[in-house]
């Protein structure tokens, strides 16, 4: 009976803590979503932000799990549509994305929890993230902001960095696609840094 009560006590103690450092790294999130983005307009157009918002959905894939990840991803986009002008479309896409990108590195390191394989599943999930990003701006993001900003002048803007380019499909190939990627890759190299002594205080093992 006593090893029963410890281990029931373990486990809630364990689900508390994921749900308080879950709900920590959401806030973290959406600090870093709404406070801390920016442009970069010689590499790609000024509408489009830069930001390490996914950071801490990474860490809380890595530290409780994938599905805590996509969760964290969740908060994060439903407390922004609460600001957003977007009419949510660009909170569903970050969502879809964000949520590929940690669920894809998560599942990779629950497999084998060494630093190595949280460094190649954080590459193949920011590399999964940017692939996607391709048919989610094509057919739902842009369609959307189209009815604000002419499908024109979305190319212009590209066109005004390379002016080679002669269609949105070939901008998202060659700005949105590597622009994703590097972004995801610089939430790993920040998480690959802060994780271990993180990790022990989400963990409680401090």
């Amino acid at each position: 009976m006593s090893n029963t009560l410890t281990t029931s006590n373990t486990q809630r103690n364990s689900r508390t803590r994921m749900l308080v450092g879950s709900g920590m790294l959401a806030a973290v999130a959406v600090v870093l979503q709404t406070f801390l983005e920016f442009p970069i307009p010689a590499l790609i157009p000024g509408f489009i932000k830069f930001d390490l918002s996914d950071l801490p959905a990474l860490v809380g894939s890595f530290a409780y799990g994938p599905l805590a990840g996509v969760a964290i991803e969740l908060v994060k986009n439903l407390i922004h549509c609460l600001q957003t002008k977007s009419a949510t479309v660009g909170e569903l896409s970050n969502f879809i994305l964000g949520a590929a990108f940690v669920a894809t590195a998560g599942l990779i390191y629950a497999k084998n929890k060494t630093k190595k394989t949280a460094l190649i599943g954080g590459i193949l999930g920011a590399v999964v993230m940017g692939i996607i990003s391709v048919p989610s701006n094509y057919f739902v993001v842009y369609p959307f902001y189209y009815n604000f900003m002419p499908k024109e002048a979305v190319l212009g803007a590209y066109q005004a960095i390379m002016p080679s380019v002669d269609s949105i499909m070939s901008c998202l190939l060659i700005f949105n696609l590597p622009f994703t990627i590097v972004k995801g890759i610089a939430c790993v190299a920040v998480t690959m840094l802060i994780y271990k002594p993180l990790s022990r205080f989400l963990k409680g093992n401090q």
